[in-house]
């Protein structure tokens, strides 16, 4: 019997390479002509996954999430990784947004793949562990097929496929 051949099916970003985004739309506010005098500014907290934008108008908010929209692309980010809030009033009349990274597959979703996985009716075994979900089979026709249809769907986050075995 042929050994089950394996990969992994996981959402990650590089936080070193949203880091680099982050500082150099900060340096664009600093330089830009139409954003230098605004008082924009922007923070990242690696522990929490967030990036916070602060600025005195929706216009101004606006362009300084596609500066860094932009510096994300350039990164090779896809802009599926950053699940942004509800923009916020804060202080001063100013507003604010919050944006998530998405590192991980949440569960609810790994169900959902699971599922729709199992009924495309494809010959392989599905294990989610912990924040991945891990696709077993003989064949790796099966395997290819199965990468092939959740590359098609749209689930909102960045997907790759990893340790392939």
């Amino acid at each position: 019997m042929a050994k089950d051949q394996s990969f992994d099916v996981v959402s990650q970003v590089d936080m070193q390479e949203v880091d680099n985004a982050v500082q150099q739309t900060v340096k664009e506010l600093v330089q830009r002509y139409d954003l230098k005098s605004t008082g924009s500014r922007m923070e990242l907290d690696k522990h929490e996954a967030t990036i916070t934008v602060h600025a005195p108008s929706d216009f101004v908010l606006r362009q300084v999430t596609d500066v860094l929209n932009t510096k994300l692309v350039r990164r090779e980010i896809d802009l599926k990784a950053v699940a942004w809030g509800k923009e916020e009033q804060a202080s001063g009349g100013t507003v604010r947004m919050t944006g998530r990274i998405v590192n991980g597959i949440e569960a609810d979703l790994a169900r959902r793949i699971n599922k729709e996985i199992r009924d495309e009716k494809f010959k392989v075994k599905v294990q989610i562990e912990g924040d991945k979900l891990r696709v077993f089979s003989a064949s790796r026709d099966e395997l290819q097929a199965v990468i092939g249809f959740v590359k098609e769907r749209d689930y909102g986050i960045p997907i790759q496929f990893v340790n392939r075995r």
